[in-house]
């Protein structure tokens, strides 16, 4: 009789112990979820125009003796940034006329090589930011001649 219950009583803690790590492990993986998507919040598009900022046609050479012109959207992550960033235009020329100063045609050929264009323009801008960061370069034109 006392083997019988140390049995159902050791069974009953299992059941017990199962049932608490299974609630566990379902709260804390809902509120990771309900967290990452408070934080994740899909900008409108008047949103991400408002803190964009447009930077005007540059003509310039390239590394193979021939020259681009290209114009630039650059999307910070807040309107403060925005407004940062179009201060600091001619620090953003700069580093856009020395980043192409360095590239060949073939550098920025394809996809692959735009975005390498802009992932570089992008990690050299953020260190300057002192209001936010910038969230994406886009490349609104470009020719090569």
């Amino acid at each position: 009789m006392k083997n019988k219950m140390l049995t159902i009583i050791l069974i009953v803690l299992v059941c017990i112990t199962l049932v608490g790590v299974v609630f566990l492990t379902l709260w804390l993986s809902f509120g990771k979820d309900n967290k990452a998507e408070a934080e994740v919040k899909e900008l409108t598009i008047d949103e991400i125009i408002e803190a964009s900022v447009d930077v005007p046609e540059i003509t310039t050479n390239i590394g193979s003796r021939q020259f681009i012109r290209i114009s630039l959207k650059i999307q910070t992550e807040n309107l403060k940034a925005a407004e940062e960033l179009t201060k600091r235009e001619f620090q953003v020329k700069n580093i856009v006329i020395q980043e192409l100063s360095e590239m060949t045609a073939k550098d920025l050929e394809g996809k692959a090589g735009k975005q390498a264009f802009e992932n570089a323009l992008k990690s050299y801008l953020n260190p300057l930011m002192q209001e936010g960061q910038v969230e994406k370069v886009y490349i609104v034109s470009y020719i090569i001649q």
